[in-house]
């Protein structure tokens, strides 16, 4: 991510007042507390309170009347949460603490490693601007942090139902299932008001971050304080095949493959004829016989984010 920063949070101040939420549930939390981030809060220079929120309805409630950092531990379902909750509140400055298992949020703010380095990082910490996604469609509304996609990916998470828990045996299920069946809709998008070329998406997400679901590297220009989505859609008809993809994302050069489109746009309309989409790492189930279309726009500087000092930096 390119930071933007804006003056530093200073913990020795009134603002050394802090909020922590920790998910008991995520991946690295058998290796922490919540007493022991606090305290390691406390050693940076923050004065935390915890709260425990064992649901939507706790934390919403304990997210309402909150001002200043509030640093939120847990993977990117948590941090997801947590931002649905703050974003437009310039009162208000998200700090992550990485405890889950993707955790690309965390990773697109160069924040990773043990959360007591996390934390030791964040007294120096400064603020920067991150956006999100504003989604209308015929589900709803929506906001993303990650990305919002149709196609491949998101037919799959369909498939395998991420609310039944995680299994790889499921996930490879899905994707045999998902190969067997899926044939790629023509869409014909809009991006900024100008309608493209119709193209046989294989893939189509809409980046904020440079990675979404289980690390999938698939726009590394993505920035999410740049005030842009990146629009990344796989033209089935010059697909590469599984096995390429695969490889291109493993060594990071996904974009270079010649079926990959990146294009970055502020408004972008997506022809919705029921199929499934994701929105971050929740699935919108399909919904035959409805049609319409799925606006999504850059809702920019939504959230203020911590961006911990780097060593020698």
């Amino acid at each position: 991510m390119t930071a933007h920063p804006v003056p530093a949070v200073s913990p020795g101040s009134a603002q050394g007042a802090a909020t922590l939420i920790f998910n008991a549930g995520a991946g690295g939390s058998s290796h922490s507390s919540p007493e022991a981030l606090a305290e390691a809060l406390h050693h940076a220079g923050y004065r935390p309170v915890y709260r425990a929120t064992d649901g939507e309805a706790d934390l919403r409630a304990a997210l309402a009347d909150v001002s200043g950092p509030v640093f939120v531990a847990g993977g990117d379902g948590t941090v997801r949460a947590a931002a649905l909750h703050l974003a437009g509140r310039a009162d208000v400055t998200l700090g992550i603490i990485p405890m889950g298992t993707a955790n690309n949020v965390a990773r697109t703010l160069g924040i990773a490693g043990d959360p007591q380095a996390v934390i030791a990082a964040y007294a120096g910490a400064q603020a920067a601007p991150f956006d999100l996604g504003r989604v209308t469609a015929p589900w709803g509304q929506d906001v993303f942090l990650e990305a919002l996609g149709c196609g491949l990916f998101a037919e799959v998470m369909a498939a395998y139902d991420p609310q039944q828990g995680k299994s790889p045996l499921r996930a490879v299920g899905a994707l045999g299932e998902v190969m067997r069946a899926f044939t790629p809709p023509p869409l014909t998008l809009t991006l900024d008001g100008v309608a493209q070329p119709p193209l046989d998406c294989l893939l189509l997400e809409v980046m904020n971050t440079p990675a979404t679901g289980p690390r999938l590297p698939l726009c590394s220009g993505a920035d999410p304080g740049d005030g842009l989505l990146n629009v990344v859609r796989v033209d089935a008809r010059d697909g590469e095949g599984l096995l390429t993809y695969a490889a291109a994302l493993a060594a990071g050069d996904f974009a270079q493959l010649p079926s990959v489109t990146s294009t970055p746009a502020r408004c972008t309309e997506i022809p919705y004829c029921g199929q499934p989409f994701h929105v971050d790492g929740e699935v919108r189930p399909a919904r035959p016989d409805t049609f319409g279309v799925v606006r999504v726009e850059v809702w920019a500087a939504a959230l203020r984010v911590l961006v911990p000092a780097v060593e020698g930096g």
